[in-house]
């Protein structure tokens, strides 16, 4: 049974409450539920493996590096949606020349990410900012600017996407550069994943899908521009990420040649 830690961090009352659990070495953040007062019921929004904190440890988080296979010298990355920080960690750590932006709405999240989850303070790399996602994307400052965009916005529900409207992946289509790239993660109902994908369709080259995992988890990734496929090179860039950066590479590969055979 989880090990319930009792520290909530408090802030603006429109904000869900953040509550960790533990189970098995893991630490997952959870947002408390307007509709369900059972705390211990709540969607696991992010873990963390104490052993190894660095690590990512959900497959479907992994999944959300699947850009890796086509850019490994990003200059700025930008994760929409905290989380329990594994995207941003990784990211900070493994990109040393790359800017990392993360961006949640909910001010709990930041402040127990740093207190729970080993999200490092802000420096000249790394910055967390506490606004709107949508708002982010929609300023013209940032039009052509990101090599890397990370969707994963859910509320307290888990529901499906927060934000899923064609305006919406048109804006952060508009942040990308020409050889940009944008993953979300689409956990929800067949309607409202066939819904977001549509929408992401129909600003970018080429989006593709893996293949679902834990919890119906699927993770789509878009082009900004359709890249060249060569699988033969996917498949040894897939191998160094496995023995670098602990990430099951060979199978984002495979998915990909998969989608790519059901295209067909």
């Amino acid at each position: 049974m989880a090990k319930r830690n009792t520290q909530a961090v408090t802030a603006a009352p429109q904000h869900p409450d953040v509550f960790v659990s533990e189970f098995r070495g893991v630490r997952s953040l959870h947002l408390a539920s307007a509709i369900n007062s059972d705390v211990s019921c709540a969607p696991i929004q992010g873990s963390m493996r104490l052993a190894v904190p660095d690590q990512i440890e959900l497959e479907y988080v992994q999944q959300m590096n699947v850009w890796m296979l086509f850019n490994m010298q990003p200059k700025h990355i930008v994760q929409l949606g905290l989380g329990a920080a594994a995207l941003t960690k990784f990211c900070y750590q493994n990109f040393p020349d790359a800017l990392v932006t993360a961006i949640d709405l909910n001010p709990k999240v930041i402040a127990m990410c740093r207190a729970q989850f080993k999200l490092p303070e802000d420096d000249e790399r790394l910055r967390v900012i506490e606004m709107d996602a949508f708002d982010f994307v929609r300023n013209p400052t940032r039009r052509g600017k990101i090599d890397v965009i990370q969707v994963d916005l859910y509320d307290a529900e888990a529901e499906g996407p927060v934000l899923d409207s064609p305006e919406f992946y048109q804006a952060c289509a508009d942040c990308l550069n020409d050889e940009g790239m944008l993953t979300v993660n689409l956990f929800a109902n067949d309607e409202q994943r066939a819904k977001n994908i549509a929408a992401m369709q129909s600003c970018f080259d080429v989006v593709v899908w893996l293949p679902e995992v834990h919890d119906a988890n699927v993770v789509a990734i878009a082009f900004k521009s359709a890249p060249m496929i060569d699988f033969e090179q996917l498949y040894q860039r897939a191998a160094i990420l496995r023995v670098n950066y602990k990430l099951q590479a060979p199978l984002w590969v495979n998915g990909l040649k998969a989608w790519m055979q059901l295209e067909d």
